[in-house]
């Protein structure tokens, strides 16, 4: 049984992801402490709320230089919702900007949709190779709660490396739902709040634990 650290910082539903992790298969541990989340076979990162307060609350845990160690040694990370938009270079809320973990280049910004949160169930457009999405149907739907996200993808995938995968969606226009860069992957919906298919992505995660 692989053994998941779910990142405790302030913010996310970590009961309701403790419980889907452990559904999914997992031993799982809520924790904030260094050393453990260092060593886990995979690290969740949750996040509700507003992009500053989920910054400044990972980095009271060191959580930023967790991901940064991790992702250094090629071990897995998961980010949710917020914790899928920390990882990027930047934040823009009500004109604050906010630097976020920087793993990936590019900011994240206001949907421009008439309606906002999106809230509810919706479907994605994931890569015929994606690793996170095996064995789901393209028609599933997710469950989103978010006004903010990555509206364009600005790192450069040309070169040696294997591209990142990523996933879309839509709500007033096209938006990353996921993205999978070799041991950093993230979505921006709530694999843990959309039911079976949201069961089979983290199966899917955890199975890829070395």
């Amino acid at each position: 049984m692989k053994r998941v650290a779910l990142l405790d910082y302030g913010s996310g539903n970590l009961r309701s992801a403790q419980r889907a992790l452990e559904h999914a298969g997992a031993d799982v541990e809520i924790t904030s402490d260094f050393d453990t989340a260092i060593n886990a076979d995979g690290l969740l990162v949750p996040g509700v709320g507003a992009f500053a307060a989920c910054m400044a609350g990972l980095k009271t845990v060191r959580g930023d230089r967790i991901i940064g160690r991790r992702l250094a040694g090629g071990r897995p990370v998961l980010g949710i919702c917020v914790g899928m938009q920390i990882l990027f270079d930047r934040g823009m809320e009500h004109g604050v900007e906010t630097e976020g973990c920087a793993e990936w280049p590019g900011s994240v910004s206001r949907l421009q949709a008439p309606v906002l949160p999106h809230m509810g169930w919706n479907t994605v457009d994931a890569p015929e190779d994606s690793a996170l999405f095996a064995g789901i149907d393209d028609d599933a739907r997710f469950y989103f709660v978010h006004s903010y996200g990555v509206q364009e993808w600005e790192m450069d995938n040309d070169g040696p490396l294997v591209a990142p995968k990523l996933t879309w969606s839509d709500h007033g226009g096209r938006f990353l739902a996921a993205v999978e860069n070799g041991p950093l992957s993230a979505t921006q919906f709530h694999p843990e709040k959309s039911g079976d298919v949201g069961a089979q992505l983290l199966q899917n995660w955890i199975g890829g634990l070395a």
